[in-house]
């Protein structure tokens, strides 16, 4: 009778451990469905957070860049103005002769580097004028 008795005592004991077990799974599932909720959100605002972090870099870089490049456009600006002044100038300095040889020039396609240099004309203004290479 006593193991009668024991066994008894074990399985109730048993199913305790049982009930306890579930209701400690229960817990748990509980827990992890309601805080898995809240997980969630922490996820979503983290990867929000993120975002505009590396938002905020990229904007960084473009206004960066776009500093950069307004820069190279005010210096390209001012070196084609130079240039168009320079033209007009020499355009004014040329004789007829050379003109019409730099046109034929450009008619044909021909490159006035690889061509012989016009002869230049002898005056003061050439001089004071001359360019170095």
């Amino acid at each position: 009778m006593r193991d009668k008795g024991l066994a008894r005592a074990g399985a109730a004991e048993q199913d305790r451990d049982g009930m306890a077990l579930k209701l400690l799974f229960w817990e748990l599932e509980k827990h992890l469905k309601s805080s898995s909720g809240a997980s969630v959100v922490a996820i979503d605002n983290k990867i929000e957070q993120a975002m505009d972090l590396v938002k905020s870099h990229l904007m960084y870089a473009v206004r960066e860049e776009v500093e950069v490049l307004k820069e190279q456009i005010k210096e390209l600006i001012e070196r084609n103005t130079q240039l168009e002044q320079e033209n007009n100038l020499l355009k004014t300095l040329a004789s007829p002769e050379q003109m019409a040889q730099f046109q034929a020039q450009v008619q044909t396609g021909g490159s006035p580097t690889g061509t012989a240099q016009p002869p230049v004309p002898a005056g003061p203004s050439t001089q004071s004028s001359g360019t170095s290479a």
